[in-house]
């Protein structure tokens, strides 16, 4: 019998030329994609959301107030 474990020493490395190493995944483990909780992601598009409203109150707040800080110039 031939028993290539730690009995055997050799140099060589095989290596497969089937598939090109730059194709190859860094990480050789399954992606396992499980369920995923509906409550999470209703509080993300909410935090995104929220963000979003407050960014467009914030330009319209500005943009009124220069409205109506020109509208004052020019009506003195």
């Amino acid at each position: 019998m031939n028993y290539k474990g730690l009995t055997n020493k050799s140099d060589k490395i095989e290596i497969s030329n089937d598939i090109d190493v730059s194709k190859k995944p860094l990480n050789s483990e399954k992606i396992n994609s499980g369920r995923v909780d509906i409550n999470v992601l209703k509080s993300k598009l909410e935090a995104q959301q929220g963000k979003e409203f407050r960014k467009n109150i914030f330009i319209f707040s500005f943009c009124v107030l220069l409205l109506s800080s020109i509208g004052i110039f020019l009506s003195l």
